[in-house]
């Protein structure tokens, strides 16, 4: 294993990271009675990597402040017979190799703490200490165990057995507190070809609160939790006909007499529930394949994609805001703002065939076409993204390949290039050549509140649970910059000099 990073920043006296002055500088006073990281800022490396040989690695990331310095980290999976620090699986009382649970810093990449476990991994989730007065944050499932571990320190704050007969899939539903003992707790779902179940946990203990409940929806195919404008939570459920909501309510008072005595009901959305199964039709449609939240407020809009056609559904009346038709959609939809209406916009990635792929943003308020862009639909490509900046729009960012620059019909992983796209010039593609081998999984993000916008990378062997080279990556996003392509699109293309298109990504501000 190793660590290689490059170019630290930080000075305190040079411009901001986005073109501005950071602020004033401090008096000789003030600079006594802070310490030096108070008064230079983190110390980050531009770009940094951690290389694991002969390991294995999952589609997990998890970007938290787990040093409690106000630097997003970052929190990964893998298995191996050593981690860091001569840390062996043995050494535990482990069988080798076995699950490490790995929280890097994201300044710099080294590591901050590790926790070993017993293997196999099957799936893991964090974020879930957020306002719910938990004492952890990331849940894992791994062996015939559950473990929930406390970001800070990798301590482990609970374990528990398996549910019985129970194969849990993510996400992990965070819950009001139905045990009365003031935590927050957690709801588990599991389906196969016969049934769907719903286990509720204490999420101070892990222990189970009353008794598995079997839902009347068999092949479910993934699941939600939603909460509405009079605070009543629903589990949605995507079913082949569509989704639909099932009360919390009413899966609680099935699990154990009286806990459902604090749960909220929605007298609205329980005029529409089938009499029968108690199931809310949400949005009736075959093939329902995503369904995302939309936003961060209390009551999100739902936004579905199915197999011809993405649909915006209003979280709180289950109105139908817009459609559009397409045909396939490939990847999961990303939002940011390509205008200034301060409505999300979505991009959405859709299969024209010929391995030829239509790289969409669709207005957040009316469903219509903003931009598009037609690329080679490269193989290996990760879903789009991107961060919000101080001028009220989004940067764009994406995967794929241009068709003017490969005479092969059939594009490879080797053909992969990511974009970047700045509204306020929308015939303009910011192209990165940088060479990543087979990616696990990539997001994203500011690492500080507000400053250095980064990429965070995951990659490792093609096939999934192969040993072989792992490698988890940080680079900041200007950093490609003065060495990336800038491509004309459309008519027209700007007429701006190549020059002004750069420095006009590099003078960008951040913001959450």
């Amino acid at each position: 294993m190793e660590t290689t990073g490059s170019a630290t920043e930080g000075d305190p006296l040079k411009r901001g990271e986005d073109g501005a002055e950071t602020g004033t500088v401090p008096t000789a006073t003030e600079l006594k009675k802070k310490s030096c990281k108070e008064v230079l800022g983190p110390q980050y490396l531009t770009s940094w990597n951690r290389t694991f040989t002969d390991a294995v690695t999952y589609d997990f990331l998890a970007i938290e402040d787990t040093s409690e310095d106000k630097v997003m980290d970052v929190l990964f999976v893998f298995k191996d017979t050593e981690g860091s620090k001569n840390n062996t699986c043995a050494g535990a009382g482990l069988p080798s190799p076995c699950v490490f649970v790995s929280a890097v810093d994201g300044t710099d990449g080294e590591t901050l703490w590790e926790r070993r476990l017993d293997p196999e991994y099957h799936w893991a989730q964090c974020g879930l200490d957020e306002g719910k007065s938990r004492k952890w944050d990331c849940l894992l499932s791994h062996s015939d165990q559950l473990t929930a571990i406390d970001k800070y320190t990798g301590n482990v704050s609970w374990q528990q057995p398996q549910p019985s007969g129970l194969r849990s899939t993510v996400p992990v539903l965070s819950v009001p507190d139905l045990d009365e003992d003031k935590v927050s707790d957690v709801a588990l779902v599991a389906s196969d070809n016969t049934q769907t179940q719903l286990v509720f946990l204490s999420g101070k203990t892990g222990s189970q609160i009353g008794s598995t409940v079997v839902l009347d929806s068999p092949d479910t195919t993934n699941h939600l939790l939603h909460c509405t404008k009079e605070g009543s939570h629903y589990v949605l459920l995507q079913k082949d006909t569509g989704l639909y909501g099932l009360a919390l309510w009413r899966i609680a008072a099935k699990a154990k007499a009286g806990v459902k005595a604090g749960l909220k009901k929605d007298k609205h959305w329980e005029e529409k529930a089938n009499p029968t199964s108690g199931l809310v039709p949400v949005y009736e449609s075959e093939s329902v394949r995503k369904v995302l939240r939309v936003g961060e407020t209390e009551t999100p809009n739902l936004l579905l994609v199915t197999g011809k056609e993405v649909a915006l559904v209003d979280g709180n009346n289950l109105q139908l805001l817009w459609r559009m038709n397409t045909s396939s959609v490939l990847s999961e939809p990303s939002f940011g703002h390509f205008n200034k209406d301060e409505v999300l916009d979505v991009m959405v990635e859709e299969d024209i065939g010929n391995y030829t792929k239509r790289v969409m943003i669709l207005d957040g308020k009316s469903g219509g076409v903003l931009w598009e862009v037609t690329l080679l639909a490269a193989p290996n490509s990760p879903r789009p993204a991107s961060i919000h900046t101080t001028n009220s729009f989004s940067i764009f960012v994406f995967w794929g390949m241009m068709p003017s620059e490969t005479n092969s019909s059939v594009p490879l992983i080797s053909d992969r290039r990511s974009y970047l796209l700045h509204p306020l010039y929308a015939k303009v593609l910011l192209e990165s050549n940088t060479s990543v081998e087979h990616i696990i999984t990539f997001k994203a993000t500011l690492l500080e509140r507000g400053r250095h916008a980064a990429y965070i990378m995951l990659s490792g062997p093609e096939k999934e649970g192969a040993e072989g080279t792992v490698v988890l990556s940080k680079r900041k996003l200007k950093q490609d910059v003065p060495m990336s392509n800038v491509l004309r699109i459309g008519t027209g293309g700007g007429s701006e000099s190549n020059d002004d298109i750069k420095e006009a990504f590099n003078r960008l501000r951040f913001s959450d």
